[in-house]
């Protein structure tokens, strides 16, 4: 029985994927051998080196928990920011207007085109220069213009394709019935580009919150992964143990983040299932009365 993308496989080819499958899984059993042999080589593996983490809370309330809080902190504003900020650039780059989607354009595009790293870097020296934020406060500031900056001109091209991507007959119907340019925005492009854009937005969430790691690294903000190296010094240079438990904490917010957006594009799938209402002229005034600011009524009709 063959499929619409391949051809049922034949008893050679099932043989052949068994023996790619049994070596692969040889080489894989073999890889973490050798890595488990050389950590306990070099006594990594050893409960001194983990008894920390489950048997206290010192190792959690002097490093982990301040680090996730500065790993939050930054993250949340960044989003905070970057997600209005990238859907007004998206929508801008859709204008029919040339001064507004040119500038729009070049906006997106210069800072799309730097890494993340260099933003962070000029805004540390932005704020020590021409500002009079302390100097406890500056790598806070950088990290959340870097992720701004950058993230917002991701977004706004994530916008600007889901919108995109909605079949043109939506935007036709719409102007059809009388919608005006931002009503078309608002009430039928968005809403249903929103659903379409949700898997893109959530992994540019993702990397937000795992981009606040370069603050720590240059930029001597105290973030999560910074605090893992000032604890594996502390503790005897159980550097293994550290960035495991890092490692770990990083996949689990990053896990209920994904998980959290799975469940809200299901539910957006499901309320905007068609409950076959169709819009009429009458609906259409009504909109176009709320616009203005009171009743507005069509003659003769």
């Amino acid at each position: 029985m063959s499929s619409i993308l391949y051809d049922a496989q034949g008893p050679r080819a099932k043989r052949r994927n068994i023996v790619f499958t049994v070596v692969f899984l040889v080489a894989l059993a073999a890889a973490l051998w050798w890595v488990i042999d050389k950590l306990v080589e070099k006594d990594q593996l050893e409960w001194a080196k983990w008894e920390m983490f489950f048997t206290g809370t010192e190792a959690w309330s002097t490093y982990i928990w301040p680090g996730l809080e500065n790993t939050l902190k930054a993250a949340v504003l960044a989003v905070i920011i970057a997600l209005p900020l990238g859907a007004v650039l998206g929508i801008a780059r859709l204008s029919d207007h040339v001064w507004v989607r040119v500038p729009a354009a070049i906006v997106v595009e210069f800072f799309r085109s730097i890494p993340v790293l260099v933003l962070m870097i000029f805004g540390l020296a932005l704020f020590s220069e021409y500002t009079s934020v302390s100097s406890d406060d500056r790598p806070l500031y950088a990290v959340v213009t870097g992720l701004v900056l950058y993230n917002a001109s991701v977004l706004a091209e994530i916008v600007r394709a889901g919108i995109l991507s909605l079949p043109k007959g939506q935007s036709e119907a719409a102007m059809a019935i009388g919608l005006r340019k931002n009503q078309l925005m608002r009430l039928v492009l968005l809403p249903q580009a929103v659903t379409a854009m949700l898997p893109a937005i959530v992994s540019q969430l993702v990397v937000i919150v795992k981009d606040t790691a370069l603050g720590g690294a240059v930029l001597t903000f105290g973030e999560l992964l910074a605090s893992a190296n000032t604890m594996s010094a502390y503790y005897g240079a159980n550097t293994i143990a550290s960035f495991t438990i890092v490692a770990l904490i990083f996949i689990a917010l990053n896990f209920a983040l994904t998980t959290f957006a799975s469940w809200l594009e299901a539910r957006l799938r499901r309320s905007k299932r068609s409950t076959g209402a169709v819009l009429g002229v009458e609906d259409v005034d009504d909109i176009n009365a709320a616009e203005v600011g009171g009743p507005h009524k069509t003659d003769g009709v």
